[in-house]
């Protein structure tokens, strides 16, 4: 069996890291054997790392370079979890005792037993000064004091089963076994700042070495030593081959007719989240193409003409691969709003009647969100959750300007993104917008709803997906998978910084026309989505 787990967790390792030369957040640079069958627990010393066993009841010191055994003695207890390491000694919580005890690695004698507030606790972790522990029934993380167990404060853990814990010097590292992903938050509300999946699959505990990630997985068997530098901005996974037929259709239903029609098609580009197997092919073939003031390229077709009852319909098809596409923003990393080029200023920091930032409903949001921050990441992230907190989606139809929304409450995928795109360009942080359609359940779907969300720029990062709508959610983990991360569901097809000569304020398509007389005017956009599979594609 041992055996067996060796083998997948070598697989897993190949899998994850792709060419042994990668150099991603959350690669797996090496893995030792665990002392025992059910590690949980783990620590870090400064020099070796330290493992407890829930089946052996156990506390093993371990070679990192090895995973030999060095040293063991029996914990304090019977069903031991967490484990953490304070400068001098280790701390080990019990789940069945509900205590935590200090321990002295050298004579093995429990110094300290204090009380534990938690009534599943899992994780440990020493920040310098307190404890934290990681509560997996109330789905929380508590600092604590290692006194007598006194919580000084609680945050929302990630997602629903945090195990392991660790302290980095400035943020906390979880792991969650019902995700298996591993999360790096913040001490102060516990926003997820950096995600990635776990190296097994079933994350256990975790170990912070001053430079690399240790993570021990409960099924495998295995200690992973993880890479948490971001050499590499982004990661894709989970390629789906898609070809999408995208079809454009204005009815005239008379009595009279429409004179002129002008029909414009948004042509998707190649992006890190996407990749175009060719040009797009359209039916009819377009009178020409046209890019407008944003740098959208757009198809152009021209009717003339089109009497009672007449269609006009145009189609684009495309043959495209999408991907789970994660980007590893590092806070400290990102430059500041002086270091963005003037172009990119000069274009995407202006003012349009969608947004009116100096109105004072967005001045004072602004305010309210960001107070005196001036690092681009915490604009932007501060803007997002001050969105989470004050607006909820509901779509009803129609585009208001963003003071609108952000004073009513509510709003549509479009109008979060109005309203977040006025606030960070009125904080100085250049925004834009892009739009998609977007694969519904199953593969084979349709899409007649499509979806809008925003990009900002950061520097030293580039542009990085944020959208608002998407990540109002309760779980911190949820609402990550919303700022710097897009689902391999999304054909992006426009990029806007406001209103189009073309587009106007929509995204996908856009129509207008002349008519003489009366004329009732229906429009149908539809997005059909197959598997390239289904479409003849072997690959």
């Amino acid at each position: 069996m041992r055996f067996l787990c060796l083998i997948l967790s070598t697989l897993m390792v190949v899998m994850l890291t792709g060419n042994p030369c990668s150099a991603n957040v959350g690669d797996t640079l090496k893995s030792i054997s665990s002392p025992h069958v059910c590690p949980q627990g783990l620590a870090y010393d400064g020099r070796h790392l330290w493992n407890v066993d829930r089946k052996s009841d156990m506390i093993y010191k371990v070679d990192a370079k090895d995973g030999a055994v060095l040293d063991s003695f029996p914990a304090p207890g019977y069903v031991p979890r967490g484990l953490t390491w304070d400068g001098s000694a280790l701390w080990c919580v019990d789940a069945e005792e509900k205590s935590i005890y200090r321990i002295n690695p050298k004579t093995q004698i429990v110094e300290r037993t204090i009380y534990c507030p938690v009534s599943d606790p899992t994780g440990l972790a020493w920040d310098s000064e307190y404890l934290w522990i990681a509560d997996a029934r109330g789905d929380e993380l508590h600092q604590i004091s290692p006194d007598d167990g006194t919580t000084i404060k609680s945050i929302p853990s990630p997602a629903g089963s945090p195990c392991g814990l660790c302290f980095d010097g400035t943020y906390l590292w979880v792991s969650d076994r019902s995700r298996n992903m591993i999360y790096m938050v913040t001490v102060d509300h516990g926003s997820v700042i950096i995600c990635f999946d776990s190296p097994g699959p079933h994350t256990w505990g975790l170990a912070h070495d001053g430079k690399r990630l240790w993570n021990v997985d409960y099924q495998t068997d295995r200690i992973y030593q993880l890479r948490i530098e971001d050499d590499a901005p982004f990661v894709r996974s989970d390629v789906k081959h898609q070809t999408l037929e995208f079809t454009h259709q204005v009815r005239n239903f008379g009595p009279d007719t429409v004179k002129t029609l002008d029909v414009y098609l948004a042509v998707p580009e190649n992006r890190d989240s996407q990749d175009l197997l060719g040009e797009p092919t359209f039916e009819p073939a377009p009178k020409d193409f046209q890019s407008d003031q944003w740098g959208q390229k757009v198809a152009h077709f021209v009717f003339e003409n089109l009497g009672p009852a007449e269609f006009a319909t145009v189609t684009m098809t495309a043959d495209v691969d999408l991907y789970k596409t994660r980007y590893f923003v590092f806070p400290e990393k990102v430059g500041r709003l002086e270091d963005i080029p003037g172009e990119i200023r000069d274009r995407y920091l202006v003012d349009d009647t969608k947004f009116s930032i100096t109105d004072t409903v967005i001045q004072n949001g602004v305010r309210e969100a960001v107070g005196d921050d001036t690092n681009p990441y915490w604009i932007a992230r501060k803007i997002f959750e001050y969105l989470i907190d004050k607006l909820e989606y509901e779509l009803a139809g129609g585009w208001n300007i963003a003071p609108t929304v952000l004073a009513r409450g509510n709003g549509s995928c479009s109008e979060y993104s109005f309203v977040y795109i006025a606030m960070c360009r009125a904080a100085g942080l250049p925004a834009r917008y892009v739009g998609a359609v977007t694969v519904r359940g199953d593969d084979a779907s349709y899409d007649k709803v499509f979806h809008r969300w925003v990009e900002v720029y950061l520097p030293s990062y580039g542009w990085i997906p944020v959208d608002p709508s998407g990540g109002d959610r309760a779980r911190p983990a949820d609402q990550a998978n919303s700022f710097g991360y897009l689902n391999n569901r999304f054909l992006i097809t426009t990029v806007g910084g406001g209103g189009s000569e073309y587009l106007d304020w929509t995204y996908n398509s856009n129509e207008s026309w002349t008519s003489k007389g009366r004329c009732k005017i229906v429009l149908e956009n539809i997005g059909e989505w197959s598997p390239r599979e289904l479409a003849g594609d072997n690959e």
